[in-house]
């Protein structure tokens, strides 16, 4: 578990996510991380299929990793941040873009694959999909502005559906153990 922790404090230093945090929240998010990465690791895999722990593949900030989800969560607490120092009128006239309405049957989706995680014993269920709710999002966030939408009511409603989304993640990590941070 120690070496996670470093092996996350190591990566988020090389990465440059610590530059401006100070030594006790370096410390406490690679806690976060690294107990994330491991857990999520572990738990991403049905129990009744046989796995090999790599520590370097857990870590990772890219793929089906505990670190991706958690950096995406903490990536959309920082959009909520800065979107609250400014002036935003929600609306719900604005149509919705085909990835926007993706995003939104995706999280729809979050009741059924807890509910059958539950039935089958298998955590997997969750973890598989924070990862493919997170993958959504991360796309959605690549191809449309939320913070610089000129149309206010486009940039409210997807104010509402990143926060959804972070609220999601937040539950679904909870409900495997694994803690997500507001910043990294």
């Amino acid at each position: 578990m120690q070496l996670m922790v470093d092996d996350a404090l190591k990566t988020s230093m090389e990465l440059g996510k610590f530059d401006d945090m100070s030594e006790a929240e370096r410390q406490e998010v690679a806690r976060i991380v690294g107990m994330g990465a491991l857990k999520y690791f572990i738990l991403k895999v049905d129990a009744r299929k046989n796995m090999l722990f790599n520590p370097e593949e857990s870590i990772d900030f890219n793929g089906n990793t505990g670190p991706f989800i958690q950096y995406t969560y903490a990536r959309i607490r920082s959009i909520l941040r800065k979107a609250s120092q400014k002036e935003t009128t929600a609306g719900s006239e604005a149509p919705l873009s085909e990835k926007e309405i993706e995003l939104i049957q995706k999280m729809s989706e979050f009741g059924a694959a807890v509910e059958q995680a539950g039935k089958d014993y298998s955590p997997s269920g969750i973890a598989n999909y924070c990862y493919e709710l997170t993958k959504v999002f991360n796309q959605f966030y690549h191809d449309y502005s939320i913070l610089n939408e000129p149309d206010e009511q486009k940039k409210a409603v997807r104010l509402v559906i990143a926060k959804n989304v972070a609220k999601i993640i937040k539950n679904g990590m909870s409900l495997l153990g694994i803690e997500v941070p507001e910043r990294m």
